[in-house]
């Protein structure tokens, strides 16, 4: 079997040029596959940004929200009433909205307000500068300092600017896990400090964030909020909530599908073609070793060897374009969404799978219809 596959393995790069063609058409298309569902990946979990960076491990919302970004205000009776559930440890508000900041420049910026309970902060960023007690001060913001940052003209530890003909100061810059989506800067504030300066509706509260007395309290909590008529999604569910929204219920989903079956297809095509060609130029090798002695059987174990040789080497070589160009993107476009999971990997291994299987296929059928003296005859 090692001399078959010897052979095989000559047969295979023997030809350089008919080689790197399949190379290519593998390595194209695990590339796009790549690429394509690495940018979801990552769109996605900067749709999440914000209940990845609070980091509260249960979430309290109106059963109409979808997204964090757009939620529904619920009264204040919410809160009381998550706060007397048992299993509850404690319950605090988070206020979320949008504004609109003039700058000292005179440039107005959008940006995204959260506004933490005053007495925890609970959800605070850690700062890379300046000092969390300092929120409590005289028109105090946090800025949070991301790929969005500069659109703030990159502020520092007191800088001035105007929300709402109101005086705000930058008291601290913070790290987060995660950059946001849409392409607008986060402050941070207090809960009343954030109702003071934007214009609200009646109710205020955006989310109640709650801290369980243990795991196996959650399932109550639920079960006590959705009485209440309200829904309580762990931190894992409201990221999995936000990420089915944009799969199945916006245009994303859809188009970055699209792109990857397209991509397989070019790279399904490309392979297949090529390798069917590769196995009609060398008919005639087949022809004689199936002459002196190999089976039927053998033959299929070079042509399956050969596929699958070229497809993990054309898999191997995708990935590792695409991990560059990714990383190179990253870091000329601090915004670039895109990140390679192990699910990426997977989905991509599974398709040159399929390419692989289909391209042998195409071989073993046209190798086994050989007849050695047709082969000599001619």
């Amino acid at each position: 079997m090692n001399g078959i596959l010897k052979i095989a393995y000559k047969l295979l790069v023997n030809d350089k040029g008919k080689f790197a063609a399949l190379l290519v058409g593998i390595t194209f298309a695990v590339f796009l596959i790549v690429m394509m569902t690495s940018m979801f990946a990552g769109i996605l979990h900067r749709s999440s940004a914000t209940v990845i960076n609070i980091g509260a491990k249960v979430w309290v919302m109106d059963p109409a929200v979808n997204t964090p970004a757009n939620s529904i205000p619920m009264p204040d009776y919410v809160l009381d009433a998550v706060r007397s559930i048992n299993g509850v440890k404690y319950a605090v508000p988070l206020y979320s909205g949008g504004a609109l900041v003039k700058l000292r420049s005179g440039v107005y910026q959008s940006v995204t307000v959260l506004g933490l309970d005053d007495a925890s902060l609970y959800g605070r960023p850690g700062l890379i500068e300046g000092q969390i007690e300092d929120i409590y001060a005289e028109n105090a913001f946090v800025v949070v300092k991301d790929a969005e940052f500069p659109k703030l003209e990159n502020p520092r530890l007191g800088t001035e600017f105007e929300l709402n003909d109101h005086r705000g100061v930058i008291v601290g810059i913070a790290k987060v896990t995660t950059s946001g989506l849409f392409g607008v800067p986060t402050l941070y504030t207090t809960y009343n400090r954030a109702l003071q300066y934007i214009p609200s509706t009646r109710f205020t509260t955006a989310f109640i964030l709650v801290e369980p007395k243990s795991a196996a309290a959650v399932p109550h909590i639920k079960e006590q909020v959705m009485a209440l008529g309200y829904d309580a999604l762990t931190k894992d569910e409201f990221i999995q909530k936000t990420s089915n929204f944009y799969m199945y219920k916006t245009g994303l989903g859809t188009n970055v599908l699209l792109m990857t079956v397209i991509s397989f297809i070019v790279g399904l095509s490309i392979s297949g073609q090529t390798f069917y060609t590769f196995i009609l130029e060398n008919l005639e090798k087949f022809g004689a070793l199936k002459a002196i002695g190999a089976k039927g059987r053998e033959l299929i174990y070079m042509i399956l060897f050969q596929a699958t040789f070229t497809s993990l080497t054309g898999y191997g070589l995708g990935i590792g374009l695409a991990a560059l160009i990714i990383t190179l993107a990253k870091l000329r476009l601090p915004s670039y969404a895109a990140k390679i999971t192990y699910g990426n990997l997977w989905f991509a291994f599974v398709m040159v799978l399929i390419i692989a299987g289909i391209s042998s296929y195409i071989g073993i059928r046209k190798v086994l219809k050989i007849e050695p003296f047709d082969i000599f005859r001619g």
